[in-house]
C-alpha cells in the first residue's frame, strides 16, 4: 500500500509517498480502507520533532480519517466489509488497560500517529473497540475533518468548561479547525459566543457558525471588546487554543470564578499571569487534550442533526501532501485541511 512516511523531521519536503507493507488486522482489530485523512495542527508539531524527539524512523503521521471496513478479526462481531466507519484519534494501546477518565488520562493512551504510525496511508488497523459506526450521511472528506477537533473541543467546552445554556464564551482563531468547532459546541449548548480573529475576511464563516461577537485581534483589544459586550463582567469561560500571549491576557477577560481552558500553543509556548487578580476572583485555569467514545458519540449526533458542520478549508491528494503541510505550517487554513485518496 502507499503511505506518506517520513524518514527524519523537518520541512514539509520531508514527507515522502512511498510503498509499505498492508497491516493485517489482530482477532480483536478492523482493519480500515482509508477514504480521507484531515491534517491537524498536531501533525505538523510531530514532524518538526516539537512533540515526540524519539520517534523510531520511518514513521506515518496523522490520526483523522474516515473510511471503510476492509476486513475484520476473529473476534469482532459489530463491523463487517463495507461499513463507513470513523476511529478514534487517540485511545489506549494497551488491550487490557482499564480507561481513565477523562480517557486521555489512561497511561498507555496514545494519539495515532505521535508515537504509533498513524493514518497517513491506504489502510489502518485499529482496535474494534475504539471505532465508531459513520451515520452522518456527510462526504469521506467531510467526515474526515470531524475526528479530533470534535472530541477536543466537546471535551474542552461541555466536559471542562461545563459551558452551558446562557454562559457567555469566548474562543480564540474562530475559522481554525477547533475554533470552528468550538463555537458549534458552545451555540449547540445555549451560549453566546465571542471569537477572535486574524483576517477578517473570514468573519462571514465564522458568523454563519454562530459567532455572536467577532473580534480583530490585530486591531483591536479583546479583553476590551469582552468587556464592553459584557457590560464589564467578563466571560464565564475562555476557550484558548493559541497559547502565548493570549493565554496571559484571557485572565482579564474572564468573570470571577470563570474558567480559562488551555488546548493550543499556535501563538507560544510560554506564558505569564498577574497572580492576585487571578487568585482573588478565584478564576481557574484548566487544561485540556481531548476525550473519549461518548464525546465522538456525541459530537456525531450533533454532526447528524445539523447542529455541528465540518469546516474543509483545501482538498489535497496523498501525492500532494507535502504541499498540504505547507498550508498548515502556515496557519492559515480556515477549517481543516484534507487529503482524499
Amino acid at each position: 500500500m502507499k503511505a506518506a512516511v517520513i524518514h527524519s523531521f523537518g520541512a514539509p519536503d520531508v514527507l515522502t509517498v512511498e510503498d509499505v507493507l498492508k497491516p493485517e488486522p489482530g482477532p480483536d482489530d478492523v482493519l480500515i480502507k482509508v477514504l480521507a485523512i484531515g491534517l491537524n495542527r498536531i501533525d505538523h508539531y510531530v514532524r518538526e520533532g516539537w512533540i515526540n524527539p524519539d520517534i523510531q524512523f520511518p514513521h506515518v503521521l496523522g490520526s483523522d480519517i474516515s473510511g471503510e471496513i476492509e476486513s475484520v478479526g476473529e473476534n469482532v462481531k459489530e463491523f463487517k466489509k463495507g461499513d463507513r466507519v470513523v476511529p478514534l484519534p487517540g485511545y489506549p494501546v494497551e488491550s487490557d488497560e482499564m480507561p481513565s477518565s477523562p480517557l486521555a488520562a489512561t497511561p498507555s493512551y496514545a494519539i495515532r500517529g505521535v508515537k504509533h504510525w498513524g493514518a497517513y496511508a491506504e489502510y489502518m488497523v485499529v482496535p474494534a473497540r475504539w471505532v465508531l459506526h459513520d451515520s452522518t450521511g456527510l462526504n469521506p472528506e467531510e467526515v474526515a475533518a470531524l475526528p479530533m477537533k470534535l472530541v477536543t473541543c466537546i471535551q474542552a467546552v461541555r466536559s471542562v468548561a461545563q459551558v452551558k445554556q446562557g454562559d457567555y464564551v469566548l474562543i480564540h482563531a474562530g475559522a481554525s479547525g477547533t475554533g470552528s468547532i468550538s463555537i458549534q459546541v458552545a451555540k449547540a449548548l445555549g451560549a453566546k459566543v465571542a471569537t477572535t480573529l486574524r483576517s477578517m475576511d473570514k468573519q462571514d464563516v465564522v458568523r454563519q457558525l454562530g459567532a455572536d461577537l467577532i473580534i480583530d485581534s490585530t486591531k483591536q483589544n479583546f479583553v476590551e471588546e469582552i468587556l464592553s459586550w459584557t457590560a464589564g463582567k467578563g466571560v464565564n469561560a475562555v476557550i484558548d487554543n493559541l497559547g502565548g500571549e493570549f493565554f496571559s491576557r484571557s485572565i482579564d477577560a474572564l468573570q470571577p470564578l470563570g474558567t480559562l481552558v488551555s488546548m493550543g500553543m499556535v501563538a507560544g509556548n510560554e506564558a505569564t499571569i498577574q497572580l492576585v487578580p487571578f487568585f482573588f476572583a478565584q478564576k481557574q485555569i484548566k487544561g485540556s487534550v481531548m476525550g473519549g467514545l461518548g464525546d465522538m458519540q456525541w459530537g456525531l449526533e450533533q454532526v447528524k442533526l445539523g447542529t455541528i458542520k465540518p469546516v474543509v478549508d483545501k482538498i489535497f491528494s496523498l501525492d500532494n501532501i507535502s504541499e498540504a503541510h505547507v498550508r498548515l505550517a502556515a496557519g492559515e487554513a480556515l477549517g481543516t485541511i484534507v487529503v482524499k485518496l
